[in-house]
């Protein structure tokens, strides 16, 4: 499997972009972070690296690494999108808490393997597909008790 950078490079130069000095720290930067990152968390996380980086070249930036297909965008419900890195990893979904924010990522091949023949029993061929269960955590099912 090719490392994502190359990933993004080729995909760069498909488009006749170039891989900046600047898209390349964003990219590194995402990745050191391995968490669901809204863009002014990594703009953040960016700008303690180099002051010069705009959080306009972090929004472009993030665009192109999910056009790329190395990330995808969340919707926790939240009004804050966020972005985690999607190559290389196995698909995941998402149980997230509605008082406290917590998302917890749970894979289960039976979900998967239902969600597959659901579309199969539609006539319909997957392509992708995101799931969000909501909820209440313990910790905030206790605290209304």
């Amino acid at each position: 499997m090719k490392r994502p950078q190359d990933v993004f490079a080729n995909y760069l130069a498909e488009k006749n972009l170039k891989m900046t000095p600047q898209r390349r720290m964003i990219l590194d930067t995402l990745l050191k972070q391995n968490d669901h990152l809204s863009s002014e968390d990594l703009y953040y996380h960016v700008k303690k690296r180099d002051k010069s980086i705009g959080q306009a070249t972090v929004y472009r930036t993030l665009k192109l690494l999910t056009d790329s297909g190395l990330i995808d965008s969340l919707d926790f419900a939240d009004g804050v999108t966020r972005y985690e890195m999607t190559y290389g990893t196995d698909h995941h979904d998402h149980l997230i808490c509605e008082q406290c924010g917590k998302n917890i990522e749970i894979l289960d091949s039976t979900i998967e393997n239902r969600q597959e023949a659901l579309a199969k029993e539609h006539g319909f061929t997957l392509l992708r597909h995101k799931m969000y269960l909501y909820g209440l955590c313990e910790k905030c099912r206790n605290k209304k008790i």
